[in-house]
């Protein structure tokens, strides 16, 4: 085996699909049983659909039932404030596309299982390492039959947040801190509802509504490690400030019955210093978690497998052992998009999540429209649309 991959998520299925689109033998593990998880990340950004279209599945995604946003507005207890918009961003795409998670992996796993040299094992949680002469030669993993092992010249841990085989390896992640979590759940949407994605902002709260056509699909941030004290509060702690932050869809609060109606996210950011061992590689949030701000997780993780495909898939087509120093070219390229993205999110979450939940935030120093001031929305635009330093398809093709 060339390369065994760890996780199914964005990172891993992409990274799957690039090289069994180059001819090479492949096997993608994923340790659930199907790829729907409710509120996982699901924006696709421009530079995203733009590796879809240079893949040629741009058509098919564009089919999946999907909500275009074209910007966002912040909206205050005395106004609304135009943040951001897309409009004008080069290329094809100047939107983001909020498609559920598990729509978009089906879609990539299906296009490389039309390569002879993919597999995919669901069910399948990798456990541990295999070590021979100081590097790594393989996986071992779990599923409903037992124990197995699966040798391969290059294992890339895709396996998220909590990454096991990060930590097998001795890789640890520098922790950079978040001040919030973030509690998700749906509310029905009517058509008198307004229609786009929107923050509402006021003095000791804040929330993301993001127009999923039938229903609003809501992000209630709160302070980090603060979901036990909301709990003990009861349902009605969480239903009060819906209500009252989005009064025209007060009706519909009474509708989150109990806390099971919800999902916690607990924000993590944090990035390895470190993303490899000989014959190893880490990449997505198992090489850096990314924090909600700015919705760029998926897109970050993208990034990281069409550049690890690109440098790594002549290599592994050609049977030529892989050096380390290859791998860490992988990390040298994807590092500064990484660092620059955490940074600027961090900036957001001190100046304006912190702040807001601490009822020291004033929206009003900020102009009603900040696509009018040209140098800032132009930055925005780019920043928030392709990211830093997107990444182009050039692996090659069997």
């Amino acid at each position: 085996m060339r390369c065994v991959i760890a996780g199914g998520g964005p990172a891993g299925a992409v990274l799957a699909l690039l090289l069994a689109r180059a001819g090479i033998e492949v096997t993608l593990l994923e340790k659930h049983g199907d790829f729907l998880r409710d509120f996982r990340g699901d924006t696709i950004h421009p530079s995203t659909l733009q590796v879809l279209d240079e893949l040629g599945l741009a058509e098919k995604f564009l089919k999946l039932p999907h909500y275009k946003a074209y910007g966002m507005t912040m909206v205050t207890d005395a106004r609304e404030i135009r943040l951001a918009s897309l409009r004008g961003l080069p290329g094809r795409y100047d939107y983001i596309a909020f498609v559920p998670q598990w729509d978009f992996l089906k879609l990539v796993v299906s296009a490389a299982s039309g390569y002879p040299g993919f597999q995919l094992k669901m069910n399948a949680e990798a456990y541990d390492l295999i070590r021979e002469g100081g590097a790594v030669r393989g996986l071992r993993y779990r599923d409903e039959s037992g124990e197995h092992e699966i040798r391969a010249d290059l294992t890339v841990a895709a396996d998220g947040r909590r990454s096991v085989l990060r930590e097998r390896a001795g890789l640890a992640p520098k922790e950079l801190g978040a001040p919030m979590d973030v509690v998700w759940f749906r509310l029905p949407r009517h058509e008198t509802d307004r229609e786009d994605l929107f923050l509402r902002i006021s003095s000791g709260h804040m929330m993301v509504a993001i127009n999923r056509d039938a229903y609003w699909q809501l992000a209630y941030l709160i302070p980090k490690g603060g979901y036990d004290e909301l709990v003990s509060g009861g349902i009605d702690a969480l239903r009060e400030p819906v209500a009252a932050l989005l009064p025209w869809i007060a009706d519909r609060a009474g509708q989150i019955s109990s806390y099971d109606d919800v999902s916690v996210l607990t924000v993590a950011l944090n990035r390895l210093r470190r993303w490899h061992r000989p014959g190893l590689l880490c990449v997505g949030d198992a090489a850096h978690a990314m924090s909600p701000v700015f919705g760029v997780g998926i897109n970050l993780a993208v990034q990281d497998a069409v550049a690890a495909a690109n440098l790594l898939a002549g290599p592994l087509r050609s049977g030529a052992p892989i050096p380390e120093s290859l791998l860490h070219q992988v990390q040298r390229r994807r590092m500064p998009p990484a660092v620059i993205t955490q940074t600027a999110q961090r900036f957001v979450q001190d100046q304006v999540i912190s702040r807001a939940l601490t009822r020291r935030f004033d929206p009003s120093v900020l102009p009603r429209d900040v696509t009018r001031v040209p140098l800032l929305n132009r930055l925005t635009r780019r920043f928030i649309g392709l990211g830093v330093r997107p990444e182009h398809v050039r692996s090659p093709k069997a």
